[in-house]
């Protein structure tokens, strides 16, 4: 694969992923919103709920369009999880400095966890969870 080639692929597997990730947050977000507002849930377990969510509509949707992923489910998912509860991990942290202890409020705080764990799930599912099983 040339240079060109490689480049490619990273721009569509970053615009596919943007693209997954919207469908995701609109669970995440959904979830989120529903739980703090109708249920009067704390907003840290609400976004961690949702995250879960939206984990289950993102690992379907990247597995088969971002990733093109060979690797079998049965490594894949183990894999997956294991990045999404980093993912987890981290909006719970981010949330809670942002919401409870810096008074953010709750869907700005989420917008900026969003975009850092982000940063994170991309990288770790693209070069470990959904890498060529030979790779």
């Amino acid at each position: 694969m040339t240079a060109a080639d490689s480049m490619r692929l990273l721009v569509r597997q970053i615009v596919t992923f943007a693209g997954v990730g919207v469908l995701a947050a609109v669970g995440h977000y959904g979830t989120l919103i529903g739980l703090v507002e109708l249920a009067r849930v704390a907003p840290v377990p609400a976004t961690l709920a949702g995250f879960v969510v939206g984990g289950v509509v993102s690992y379907g949707l990247n597995r088969r369009h971002t990733f093109a992923s060979d690797r079998p489910h049965r490594e894949a998912t183990w894999r997956f999880a294991l990045v999404a509860a980093v993912g987890f991990l981290l909006t719970g942290l981010f949330m809670h400095l942002f919401v409870d202890r810096w008074g953010a409020p709750y869907v700005p705080a989420q917008l900026v966890t969003t975009g850092l764990v982000l940063i994170w799930t991309f990288l770790a599912n693209r070069i470990w969870t959904f890498a060529s099983a030979g790779r």
